[in-house]
């Protein structure tokens, strides 16, 4: 099989290359926006801003599986360039789309609690009515409408309160501003599942075996989209504690800081974020046979593997 990773250098194509299981499953080919790697090498230069750029590259790679790690996910700054962010997260996986059901490829996608307003107050189902709030939202889900008008067989995970053990997310925010502060204010009054990009991948995967091994009658069902999230719930004030709590007891922070909670009101952005993030993840764990466990699992891996590597 040959599969096609886009987004290869981000905080989840990372993961998948550091994880090793694509390579083992087909000939892997992998893109960034400049074709440089993060860990050395180079890749194919895909960027999704110029949509028009993308056929001529998926004829030359002929990919059987296209996983789009790839997106703008600057949720703040997208207030600015929602066109740009819309290119990225809408055309283009738009594109993949199209040329994926031109080609008979699978697509792997990757969208976010964003496509919903956060107003009720019980995990969202994968049908629930959306509404994003924001630009960043608004974008995401045009990729996803994109992706469903191509009739191309494809996979859609939304997922949330995205961390790993290296790239730009909260985790490593809170551990970099722990080590230089005595107190902390974190917001209270979001709430939602910090998911582990291991855990993504680990799904993914499960997913993806779970299709192949699949006819077209059990494709047809498993199409779509579908919530991989970790389960439980907390705040990013609780989030946060946990970090530091785990940061003392590994010795990744000396002195962890005072973690105050306060309200989205005192902390404004220029994108407003949904005050429930939760998505309902038992339709997953259904149609893949994937355990998806308690969020504070996937924390203490991660902070194991910062403690490890001396971070």
């Amino acid at each position: 099989m040959r599969i096609f990773l886009l987004g290869a250098n981000g905080q989840l194509g990372r993961t998948f290359l550091e994880h090793g299981g694509l390579a083992t499953r087909g000939k892997l080919t992998v893109a960034t926006r400049d074709g440089a790697l993060t860990h050395g090498g180079h890749g194919e230069i895909a960027d999704l801003s110029i949509p028009e750029s993308l056929p001529a590259l998926l004829d030359r790679v002929q990919p059987e599986l296209i996983v789009n790690a790839a997106a703008y996910t600057a949720v703040d700054r997208a207030e600015q360039e929602e066109a740009l962010a819309t290119r990225v997260n809408g055309e283009a996986v738009g594109v993949l789309g199209r040329w994926a059901a031109a080609h008979g490829a699978l697509v792997i996608h990757y969208s976010t609690d964003y496509v919903f307003d956060g107003h009720q107050s019980q995990p969202y189902a994968v049908d629930a009515p959306t509404g994003p709030l924001g630009a960043y939202g608004r974008s995401k889900l045009a990729g996803e409408q994109a992706l469903r008008d191509s009739d191309a067989d494809h996979l859609t995970f939304r997922t949330a309160w995205v961390y790993a053990a290296h790239g730009h997310n909260f985790l490593r925010t809170m551990l970099r501003l722990g080590a230089e502060r005595d107190e902390l204010r974190v917001v209270s009054d979001q709430h939602g599942a910090p998911t582990d990009t291991g855990l993504i991948v680990d799904g993914t995967l499960a997913a993806l075996d779970r299709w192949l091994q699949s006819d077209s009658a059990q494709r047809r069902i498993l199409a779509g989209t579908h919530h991989l999230v970790a389960s439980g719930t907390t705040s990013w004030h609780g989030f946060a504690s946990a970090i530091f709590e785990q940061a003392a007891a590994l010795g990744v922070l000396v002195r962890p800081p005072r973690v105050v909670p306060i309200s989205s009101a005192e902390f404004p952005t220029p994108a407003v974020r949904p005050a429930w993030s939760l998505l309902d993840n038992g339709g997953f764990r259904q149609h893949f046979d994937f355990p998806l466990p308690d969020w504070q699992h996937g924390l203490r891996g991660v902070m194991r593997r910062l403690a490890a590597s001396g971070h």
